[in-house]
């Protein structure tokens, strides 16, 4: 039995860690590609993760398409659905962050999460949760992401 046990600890998932210098992460040697990681990044810092609505208008597009199935697509619908939400201080981080990639009108981020372990009921694992946006003319113009329904 140790031996199994033993070999299972050997096949333990690695924890899913948050870039320590987020900020170098904006750095591309194309200035547009920086560009559109500082427009994302951003957006999460000042509006997003701060339930500031009043921001949204700078950052997104009126017509921004929204593939997660919990909230309407288009800017006001948006701004109407995290308007719901009480607002938070400005932080210079994105909450649990783990890497940003662009390329050509794509941004991407992805995100350490931390859930409940099924297995064991006292543990949790780590895991990756992605975000993808689609820049155009220097506004946020689609969002896709791993949204599942919900309900409330």
């Amino acid at each position: 039995m140790l031996i199994i046990l033993t070999g299972l600890a050997g096949m333990a998932q690695d924890p899913v860690t948050v870039h320590p210098d987020q900020q170098s992460l904006l750095n591309s040697s194309d200035p547009q590609l920086e560009a559109n990681k500082r427009l994302v990044f951003d957006f999460y810092c000042k509006a997003f993760q701060t339930y500031n609505m009043e921001l949204v208008p700078e950052y997104m597009a009126e017509d921004y398409i929204q593939h997660n199935p919990n909230v309407p697509t288009g800017r006001q619908a948006f701004i109407d659905y995290f308007s719901q939400f009480e607002q938070k201080p400005e932080e210079d981080r994105i909450e649990g962050l783990v890497n940003m990639v662009a390329e050509g009108d794509y941004v991407v981020l992805s995100f350490r999460v931390e859930y409940p372990d099924p297995e064991f009921p006292e543990g949790t694992y780590t895991t990756t949760w992605f975000d993808m946006f689609r820049i155009e003319d220097g506004k946020l113009a689609e969002h896709w992401d791993y949204g599942r329904r919900t309900s409330e």
